[in-house]
């Protein structure tokens, strides 16, 4: 028997495609392991996307010669003997507050590729997408994280008009993968720092009635007819989630940042990144266990992409990318701080690489590195834990004199991925199963113990 196609765009307006999926996934066990119950509930990731040079921000190296320490001065910080750069001063008042990574290592120099390690803990697979190992936002979902109409996992992927081009959508390891789309994060392009900032596709228009909502009922109900082979159960369910999320005022209450006090917003920074953090924050808030804020591509095209920062390293690191992340990331220790919620959000901050060691060195499988430049490097870099069970004021690992190799400790991704579960009450250890019910571990790293209390 042959159905009719039904148009995406009306099938997206009808609230669930965007949300959860169409496929359902029988590959995961959701059998927890006894283990402990973490002491946070929900994570933010800001991700870099593109790859933050270590000795120009987390690991300065003051006593290198200048072709590889760079342009920038260490400054001191609120922990003995600990230095960063003199461009992030207000978390150098804050690291107290944080965890860092300086051994963090793997073997890739493709961003598209080495996002997966960071966003799962495992290595890139050879195949598409939907062949990625799921991210911790997709597990969290498949375990029934989360309350109310929200949707258990978001992501922030802002599009800013004319600018560079999207590699971040192309980057693996963001979504469920082989888990199915319906463990798909919702994602929100919207620009937050824009006064006309509105989810479309999730917020009922002043004109929509309830008839009209039931009309949309209506055209998903057709729908079981072209989806015949999908467990009628599951989906009831899931139209349900998708017609409370169109309906709910929690929901509307979320994504409206007008909300905030106009000092909060500017505390963020009043920039599409800033706001995405702050936007974040709102989401954890109201219950969403997860969001992965990711840097926009606010780069000029064809000379700087997000932190990819292979020409102009030091112009852009000092304009236009530290300030930015120095004034979100410490807005949100502090927010989260003041409102009883850091002992119990997770704050994850991480690139999916470093930059060469040298300024204008190139690397094979690099893009090249102008003279004031430095190219993909994935032997050492840094990643920064706070809130949510982790010992802030702590270095875990360190690199040589160059930033080129870890010196102590050498930190693959599948431990912060460990480390991350553990915080979140999830075994590491938790046997999943993949789509040909093989059993699979969730996680084959340690859990970095001096950082977790």
């Amino acid at each position: 028997m042959m159905h009719t196609p039904i148009n995406r765009r009306e099938f997206l307006r009808a609230g669930a495609l965007s949300l959860f999926g169409l496929e359902l996934s029988k590959f995961v066990d959701a059998q927890t392991r006894s283990h402990h119950r973490g002491r946070a509930k929900a994570c933010i990731l800001l991700f870099m996307w593109g790859g933050p040079a270590q000795q120009d921000t987390w690991d300065m190296k003051p006593n290198a010669p200048d072709v590889y320490r760079g342009e920038f001065r260490p400054i001191a910080t609120t922990v003995p003997g600990l230095q960063i750069c003199e461009h992030l001063p207000r978390l150098a008042q804050r690291a107290q507050k944080l965890a860092l990574i300086r051994s963090m290592t793997h073997n890739n120099v493709d961003h598209t590729k080495a996002t997966h390690f960071l966003l799962t803990g495992k290595p890139p697979p050879a195949g598409s997408m939907s062949d990625d190992w799921p991210s911790y936002g997709a597990i969290l979902s498949r375990q029934g994280r989360g309350r109310g109409p929200l949707p258990p996992f978001v992501s922030m992927m802002p599009v800013v008009p004319n600018g560079a081009p999207r590699f971040v959508e192309q980057s693996h390891g963001q979504g469920a993968g082989w888990l199915g789309p319906m463990y798909n994060p919702m994602r929100i392009d919207a620009d937050a720092s824009r006064p006309d900032y509105r989810v479309a596709d999730f917020a009922l228009s002043a004109e929509l009635t309830p008839l009209r909502t039931g009309g949309r009922q209506q055209l998903l109900r057709s729908l079981d007819q072209q989806l015949h082979s999908l467990e009628e159960r599951a989906m009831t369910a899931h139209y349900q989630r998708a017609f409370s999320l169109l309906a709910a005022p929690e929901v509307t209450r979320a994504f409206d940042l007008s909300q905030e006090p106009r000092h909060i917003r500017e505390r963020y920074g009043m920039n599409i990144h800033g706001q995405s953090v702050l936007q974040a924050r709102r989401l954890v808030e109201a219950g969403v266990p997860i969001v992965t804020v990711f840097w926009p591509n606010d780069g000029i095209t064809n000379v700087s992409v997000y932190w990819d920062t292979h020409n102009r390293n030091f112009i852009d690191l000092r304009e236009r990318l530290c300030p930015v992340t120095d004034l979100a990331f410490s807005a949100l220790l502090d927010d989260l701080d003041q409102r009883g919620m850091l002992d119990e959000t997770l704050v994850v901050w991480t690139g999916e690489m470093g930059r060469t060691p040298r300024v204008g060195q190139s690397v094979v499988g690099g893009a090249g590195a102008g003279r004031d430049g430095r190219d993909h490097w994935g032997q050492v870099f840094t990643s920064v834990l706070a809130g949510g069970g982790i010992r802030g004021g702590a270095v875990h690992g360190s690199s040589d004199r160059y930033a080129a190799e870890p010196a102590s400790n050498p930190t693959p991704p599948a431990d912060l991925a460990a480390t991350i579960y553990h915080c979140l009450g999830v075994d590491p250890r938790l046997e999943i199963r993949d789509r040909l019910d093989r059993p699979l571990t969730l996680c084959d790293g340690q859990v970095i113990e001096p950082l977790v209390r």
